[in-house]
């Protein structure tokens, strides 16, 4: 019996190690037919991004040998297979630039270091000029209890240069989480003070750099406004509207059905009404982070969470207008709503109603069940399912300024027949509405 990979993020890892495989390598040829200059893909939190972005770093990168890990996958099935450990690597990811100023910066230092540590030999017999670079680069990197990013722009860029002249081949770079510290730093209330040094590190590496063959990148949301992706003549952002890459993210209908028979559960209602229901480009795809976590404890219950979109979300209802209240008043009555919505544009960049939607959709708390107008950002919007309308309720408890769980008890002792429980919490909430 194979062993789950809840929470396993490193590709190798998952096929030298006996855990369960969905085969998503398919998603490289695509990569590579595209041939786009960088590709920003947003998806909400625990959708696989990481566990991708580590199978692309391995499958192209240079200094390993990965035939045997991806030995029967689909990609070898190709003629992409000679592509295989062919190009110098960057891979990063931001996932854990979170909490305080310091943890955020001293995690993206340790990130980038961690690359200049594995190709150390590439900044051998460097020029004079070259050498003083390196130098300040290198003990800016190293100066974690400074606090910020100043000096550090150039870090990743200086590092592809010396790749390109030692492999006389172009740099293959994937940076997973990019947007992870912006939204913490938002979060916390020290953005100012970080976003210039991040902007110009992704800047230099994704936009200036003569070193970059193709970027592929991922996040929650587009930052749009801070220069990052400004003037980049082949980038492509695959929001969770656009069928590129659909396939990739999530677990459709059938790997799931197999997913669940393989350990000796079925695919029936109970679990689509708990765990189905998003929907991304033309598919319907179900929450690989929640299936997996039913598949080892059998229980059928909510294992999702998102802490810091919950944070940007409250923040965002508590600065909403009229127009987002009454939206909210009608998707919460209907079960859906037709509204405007801004997936490329970051709510703490443009606050308004469309990019709001955009925050609840992007942080997977609502799902684009129908495009309704392309061009106006006009969609049909719904919460997807069971597992993420319990969190809702949660979001609704602070829209109203109710105490934490109190729709959730209303509902429960409603669902149990429980009378007296129900009438006095029922009373409670209009008392408390009323006062605020």
């Amino acid at each position: 019996m194979k062993k789950i990979p809840t929470g396993i993020k490193s590709f190798r890892k998952l096929r030298e190690e006996n855990y369960y495989f969905v085969d998503k390598t398919q998603m490289i040829k695509d990569f590579l037919e595209r041939g786009s200059e960088v590709t920003l893909v947003t998806r909400p939190r625990k959708f696989g991004k990481t566990i991708n972005m580590s199978m692309l770093s391995e499958s192209f990168d240079i200094t390993k040998d990965s035939k045997e890990i991806f030995k029967g996958t689909k990609i070898m099935d190709t003629p992409y297979a000679s592509e295989l450990n062919q190009y110098p690597t960057i891979f990063i990811s931001f996932a854990d630039a979170k909490r305080d100023k310091a943890s955020i910066v001293s995690t993206i230092k340790d990130q980038v270091l961690k690359e200049w540590d594995r190709y150390v030999y590439v900044f051998d017999d460097l020029s004079k000029y070259e050498q003083n670079k390196h130098d300040f680069l290198e003990s800016r990197l190293m100066n974690y209890s400074n606090g910020n990013l100043e000096g550090i722009v150039d870090s990743i860029s200086f590092l592809m240069d010396k790749l390109k002249d030692y492999y006389h081949k172009e740099v293959m770079v994937f940076i997973d989480e990019y947007d992870t510290p912006f939204i913490e730093a938002h979060t916390k209330g020290f953005y100012e003070e970080v976003r210039g040094g991040l902007s110009g590190l992704l800047h230099n590496s994704l936009k200036t750099s003569n070193s970059l063959k193709y970027a592929f990148i991922t996040g929650i949301q587009r930052v749009a406004k801070e220069n990052i992706f400004s003037d980049l003549n082949n980038l492509v952002v695959c929001d969770v509207t656009d069928q590129r890459y659909a396939a990739y993210f999530g677990f459709d209908s059938d790997e799931t059905k197999e997913l669940l028979e393989y350990y000796g559960l079925e695919l029936n209602n109970k679990v689509k009404e708990m765990y189905d229901g998003y929907h991304i480009g033309n598919r319907d795809i179900y929450n690989p982070w929640s299936l997996l976590n039913y598949v080892d404890t059998k229980e059928l219950t909510s294992y999702w969470v998102n802490t810091s979109a919950n944070t940007m979300i409250k923040d965002g209802i508590k600065k909403s207008s009229r127009d987002f209240k009454e939206q909210y008043k009608e998707l919460i009555e209907d079960g859906y709503l037709d509204t405007e919505v801004n997936l490329q544009t970051s709510f703490y960049e443009v606050e308004s109603t469309p990019t709001l939607w955009g925050l609840f959709v992007n942080a997977g708390y609502l799902t684009v069940d129908q495009v309704i107008d392309l061009m106006d950002g006009y969609c049909r919007i719904r919460i997807p399912n069971e597992e993420v309308k319990k969190e809702f309720k949660n979001i609704t408890d602070y829209y109203l300024s109710l105490g934490d769980g109190q729709l959730n008890r209303l509902m429960r002792y409603f669902r149990y027949e429980q009378a007296d429980k129900f009438i006095k919490e029922y009373k409670d909430i209009l008392y408390d509405t009323k006062l605020s």
